[in-house]
């Protein structure tokens, strides 16, 4: 996930656990995020949501992978995974969505066209579990 197609290590960020980060963070390249974030989160780049994580944001990405909590819109312009233990409270907008078995969803899905920003969609919360 976090390869360029050479083979060299893409510009990562990391927010290891333990820490929290409160206010508006972008990263021009891949993001890895272990620890909490309140405030909102755009990656230009790839998003790791790792199991121990726990965002309080509207997340937007170009691609995401997601263990841990969510709670905020995920805007992710081509592929979402939620893994067994991912928690997203919150509407998906995404081009194609992988779900395990037991990652939990509590909001919209627009899955297959170009998602719409967060702004434009409804915030009426629908729960489907996996």
């Amino acid at each position: 996930m976090f390869k360029k197609e050479d083979g060299a290590t893409s510009s990562e960020t990391i927010i290891a656990g333990g820490v929290k980060v409160e206010g508006d963070f972008a990263s021009p390249g891949d993001v890895r995020i272990e620890g909490i974030v309140i405030g909102s989160v755009k990656a230009q780049g790839n998003l790791l949501v790792t199991e121990t994580a726990t965002i309080e944001a509207d997340v937007a990405a170009a691609n995401a992978t997601v263990a841990g909590e969510i709670k905020g819109d995920l805007t992710v312009a081509e592929k979402v995974e939620l893994l067994s233990t991912a928690k997203l409270h919150g509407n998906l907008a995404c081009r194609t969505l992988t779900v395990e078995a037991g990652a939990m969803i509590a909001g919209n899905c627009q899955v297959g066209a170009q998602p719409a920003p967060a702004a434009n969609r409804s915030r009426d919360k629908v729960a489907v579990e996996a």
